[in-house]
């Protein structure tokens, strides 16, 4: 069965943000603020009519394709709003006519409110922390709300599809009779409201038990805005609803003046309210933004809904900037960044009305809904609001730069960046300019990676994540701003890790968990988070630096600075340049032990020994399961070195008939990408052979004759190997047969052993093979068979001599560029060969499924660890359509849309002369192979692809599923069950053996090459053996080995062989009378038994053991 749904897109929302809890601050209700039915659904049908077709035809969208997938997109996110909230019109009503029919309460002092409230409805208040002071001069009462209206993207109808519950946002407009002028100082404000809250609690307990479960919860997580929420209960006669009710209390618009409550004013000055006349206080911008929000609710209403009029694109705008954050996992809640789809539309609307040059806007109202969506990107990208902060509006006001993101709205007063912390800012802005990236890109299509694919995933996204625990003390606050314990740790840990790591990581991420719902009997939620969890992602270039310089000796004071930070670790030293500077010294390692020992020493510093111990790392597990010494290149090295040397002397060869033209290197072991690292020494010669093409200069000499040309090979080979074993007696070398039954492909090479351990197995290329091979295929007198041998022959030249030779060098030069290639590609290789794919699937396409990851890796920037680029090559197989999509590779950069399009032809017309895929099934091209088919060609087979697809969908599954508790090892784990019949090798012949063997410590005076070692060059008893039976059984069995474990080969019956059918002479497999029947029966199937017998037959001392399990 075909592992690929329909083609229509479907988004990633499987982890959907907690900002799809609609408890933004907009709505476009038009209503009386008495009225609360939800307006009617409008009509959604986005068709490409005369006026947007005119945009299209202007450019105003990146391509037509684009265009069609972006009105795809947004039909299909857009929810049944009568199917997903039937009956809401019904309870909205109901809850507005309990929550006014409410009984008015008098003055209470907050201990006598507190406690009425407890002992008669059994209800808690919420207060925020600091608790009010039981003695409190002020009082707590209840007064019927000014009005109740319904707000959020429910009534703009801006929503998204969600697997999660949707909700709608019920908000509740206190009296200002009940507060007082002075209230907007120390949490007063904040006390009454959580007062009034806890009244509308009690009064809907009885009324709405029936119908609602009531719990508390606070708005975006911030402690300072308590709400209810209200879940429909469900029956049997009717399912669970799938929306809940969010009753958010508000101020009036105008009940306290705006200039008190600028991020640059202090409002939580003291126990009485009273301000200090001695102390300078510092300004709490998190306190009274989150206090002037809840004035705001009104004038966002108001703000939107002009807007939604005046700008027919700005609706789809904010639904595209809706479906762009959360599959970047950013919501209105603080936990995840602060900044959701109410901040994306305040944010559009006010960018429609300001900023722009002479007091314009930067939007136009007629604007698309992509050129819109774009241009915020480009806002939030190319402006830096913590360096330089923006203020729209007609304001005298003039905002101070801080740590935290300011965009001030002045006609409303409020920052709008508030919630947003300084590393969920700089992480939005490195999404914006990724996305801009890819939505500038003409080549390829960024569609999914902008929209559809989810970059929130942890492990994807970082390439170190750890979790610490919070400190049993409490921290000094270093700000009078409203924070809570973990929020204050979290900004210790920013300070600490900046100041730190330095230009070690490019971004961090710092996530403190979040809170959920929680009984109304109680004042707070239980499930307090007692850790948080940092992601990083490395700079490749510094990450592992061993020496960090400090500030010279003579600047004392920054000096004093960094021996402070540092303590004991920081050492005066003098460099090679003469300077003098505070330096810190780290022991060598791996990258991540680098960076472990840096975290835990700082936490340690800083913050004691208990903390550092609670440190968990995720993240160098993937690179631990590399064989030999890990991610290093310098075995690889080595053998370039000894490769090098090979070249030069050839070159220097006297009494060759022609002279070298070029010595290509065409080993995987050459571009640092075999799965095992080639080590050798004198006495342990490289078991696999380095492969090269040599190619001499042209001569009239060659013969015509393809044939004749190989046999010719074999004499330049021997003349060869003889004049290099003249010049360096140290070198052997032989020449060895190969492709004996296939006359028209190369049948000799040339292998050079190096006393070092170096070995080098060498092939001529000859050009004229390609012109005499061509030349036979077109000749139509020859017959069929004799034309198939030659395209065989040729496909084989080109991959061998046209296209390895430049892969190599590409794959090679992108290794140095990319320090991290090589390892993934490693990495990727073992993941194939351990579920035993890799005699299925060329070692080429593979590095060029790894490639791509570096070369296109949008929606992210290129991996800058093993794991990311482990597990974005992982996810990119488990999507990719090979049915109807090729993999296509530019690695130069200089590929045109032009190309692309003809590749994507060249796929289709393939498709169409080949619809079953017998022949080709993955369409790999890159700048070298625009016909996409040179390591594709025969082979995979679909079944192979198809399993491919199966099993990396299956590890993004298990990574999601697990994160930070996956088990690296987990993924690499295959199971044998699925196969029909498993071959079970002796422990002499597995892998594993030869490795140990090869690693068993010698003597240095034992360590002599000696014959027995000289054969083992080149041996590959299993994989011959293999070999032998596909030639043997192709039609009957499919086999499946992994060569790094080694232990097993697992077969699959042909289904098409395993019918029964009728008996006929010279079948091509052996056969036996079906279901046991006696000699009358004329109907025959295949001799299973038989075939293994012969199969451990041929195996001989090899095979241990066949299981048969079907």
């Amino acid at each position: 069965m075909s592992p690929f749904p329909a083609k229509r897109r479907k988004l990633d929302r499987s982890a959907t943000s907690l900002d799809d809890s609609e408890t933004e601050q907009r709505s476009t209700s038009n209503a009386s603020r008495e009225d609360v039915v939800p307006p009617k659904p409008t009509n959604t049908t986005r068709l490409l009519e005369a006026d947007d077709a005119a945009l299209y035809v202007g450019g105003l969208y990146k391509s037509s394709l684009f265009k069609l997938q972006v009105d795809e997109l947004l039909r299909e996110v857009v929810p049944n709003y009568e199917k997903r909230f039937g009956g809401l019109t019904t309870a909205l009503h109901k809850l507005k006519g309990l929550i006014e029919g409410i009984e008015e309460r008098g003055a209470l002092s907050v201990a006598d409110a507190t406690k009425w409230l407890h002992k008669s409805h059994r209800i808690a208040v919420p207060y925020p922390d600091p608790k009010p002071d039981k003695n409190a001069a002020y009082k707590l009462s209840y007064a019927k709300p000014s009005h109740i209206n319904v707000i959020g993207s429910y009534t703009l109808r801006t929503m998204v599809k969600s697997d999660s519950t949707l909700s709608v946002d019920l908000l509740v407009v206190m009296p200002a009779a009940i507060f007082q002028e002075k209230d907007y100082l120390n949490y007063r404000y904040f006390y009454k409201r959580a007062y009034y809250l806890a009244c509308i609690a009690a009064g809907l307990q009885q009324a709405a038990q029936e119908d609602f479960i009531v719990a508390f919860e606070y708005l975006h997580g911030n402690d300072l805005h308590p709400i209810l929420v209200l879940k429909p209960r469900s029956d049997e006669s009717k399912p669970v609803p799938s929306y809940a009710i969010n009753v958010i209390p508000a101020a009036p618009p105008m009940l306290f003046a705006e200039t008190k409550l600028r991020p640059t004013k202090n409002n939580v000055c003291g126990k009485d309210g009273v301000e200090g006349e001695s102390t300078i206080l510092l300004p709490t911008p998190f306190y009274n933004a989150s206090l002037r929000s809840d004035c705001n609710f009104e004038a966002y209403l108001k703000l939107l809904h002009s807007v939604t009029k005046a700008s027919d694109g700005f609706k789809d705008a904010c639904m595209l900037g809706r479906v762009w954050l959360r599959q970047r996992g950013f919501a209105s809640r603080l936990s995840d960044g602060g900044f959701g789809h109410f901040e994306w539309a305040a944010l559009t609307a006010l960018l429609l009305k300001f900023g722009g040059p002479n007091g314009h806007s930067i939007l136009s109202p007629g604007y698309s809904s992509y050129q819109m969506f774009k241009a915020v990107l480009k806002f939030l990208s190319s402006n830096d609001l913590v360096a330089h902060p923006v203020v729209y509006g007609p304001v005298d006001f003039v905002a101070s730069t801080s740590s935290s993101p300011v965009l001030y709205d002045g006609q409303r007063g409020q920052n709008l960046l508030y919630k947003m912390s300084p590393w969920s800012y700089n992480l939005l802005r490195e999404e914006a300019r990724a996305s801009l990236s890819m939505l500038n890109d003409g080549t390829f299509d960024q569609f999914e990676a902008t929209f559809i694919i989810r970059t929130s995933q942890p492990l994807q996204r970082w390439d170190c994540i750890f979790q610490v625990s919070l400190p049993s003390h409490d921290l000094e606050s270093t700000s009078c701003d409203h924070r809570s314990s973990m929020a204050e740790f979290g900004f210790r840990i920013a300070e600490i890790l900046a100041e730190g790591l330095t230009d070690r990581v490019k971004l961090f991420d710092i996530k403190i968990p979040s809170t959920s719902s929680w009984s109304t009997k109680a004042a707070g939620p239980t499930n307090e988070p007692s850790s948080l969890t940092v992601s990083v992602a490395f700079d490749p270039a510094t990450i592992d630096r061993l020496v960090d310089h400090g500030p010279p000796a003579e600047e004392k004071k920054k000096a004093a600075k960094f021996q402070k930070f540092w303590g004991e670790k920081a050492e005066l030293r003098r460099f090679k340049d003469g300077s003098i500077l505070e330096s810190l010294v780290w022991s060598p390692g791996s990258t991540y032990a680098i960076f472990e020992n840096i975290i835990t020493y700082l936490l340690k510093r800083h913050f004691g020994t208990v903390v550092a111990s609670s440190l968990r790392f995720t993240g160098e597990g993937f690179e631990k399961l590399l064989p030999g010494s890990g991610p290093s290149t310098k075995s690889f090295e080595i053998l370039k070195q000894s490769f090098s040397a090979l070249e030069k002397q050839v070159r220097d060869l006297e009494g060759l008939p022609l002279q070298l033209r070029h010595l290509s290197p065409v080993s995987p072991q050459l571009r640092y990408s075999s799965i095992e690292q080639p080590l050798f020494s004198s006495g342990q010669p490289l078991r696999n052979p380095a492969d090269l093409s040599i190619q001499f200069e042209g001569s009239g000499r060659w013969p015509d004759d393809v044939v004749a040309i190989q046999r010719t090979k074999i004499a330049f080979l021997l003349k060869v190997g003889s004049l290099l074993e003249e010049v360096d007696e140290s070198i052997a070398s032989r020449v060895g047969l190969e492709n004996e039954d296939k006359p028209l492909q190369n049948c000799a090479f040339l292998d050079v052993i190096y006393g070092s351990g170096a070995v080098f197995r060498l092939r001529i290329h000859n050009d004229r093979e390609q012109t005499l091979l061509e030349r036979q295929i077109k000749e139509k007198s020859s017959d069929h068979r004799a034309r198939e041998d030659a395209v065989l022959a040729l496909s084989v030249y080109k991959r061998l001599f046209l296209q390895l030779p430049l892969h190599t060098q590409s794959i090679a030069t992108h290794c140095t560029r990319f320090p991290l290639l090589s390892p993934t590609i490693r990495l990727v290789k073992m993941w194939f060969d351990r579920h035993m794919l890799a005699g299925h699937v060329r070692e080429e396409v593979i590095e060029l499924l790894v490639v791509r990851t570096f070369l296109q890796p949008y929606p992210w920037r290129s991996p800058s660890s093993t794991m990311t680029g482990f597990l974005r090559t992982l996810l990119f197989i488990s999507r990719w359509d090979w049915r109807a999509e090729p993999l296509i590779v530019d690695f130069t950069g200089t590929m045109t849309s032009k190309e692309v399009d003809s590749i994507n032809t060249r796929l289709e017309a393939w498709r169409k002369i080949d619809p079953t895929m017998n022949r080709t099934v993955l369409f790999a091209a890159s700048n070298h192979d625009t016909s996409g088919t040179a390591f594709t060609d025969n082979g995979p087979s679909r079944l192979v692809a198809t399993r491919m697809t199966a099993l990396a969908r299956s590890a993004c599954k298990l990574v999601k599923e697990k994160e930070m508790d996956l088990d690296p090892r987990s993924l690499f784990a295959t199971s044998t069950a699925d196969y029909d019949f498993v071959i079970h090798l002796s422990p002499q012949f597995t892998g594993d053996h030869r490795r140990k063997e090869a690693s068993k410590p010698k003597y240095k005076n034992l360590e002599v090459q000696s014959e027995a070692s000289m054969e083992k060059v080149g041996s590959q008893p299993v994989l011959s053996y293999i070999e032998e039976l596909n030639k043997l059984y192709t039609n009957t069995i499919v086999l499946f080995y992994s060569e790094i474990p080694g232990s097993v080969i697992a077969g699959l019956w042909n289904p098409q062989a395993v019918a029964t059918r009728s008996f006929k002479v010279n079948l091509m497999y052996p056969t036996r009378p079906a279901n046991g029947e006696g000699e009358d029966t004329e109907d025959v199937e295949l001799d299973k038994s038989a075939i293994l017998a012969e199969m451990a037959r041929l195996g001989g001392d090899m095979i241990s053991e066949i299981v048969v399990h079907r």
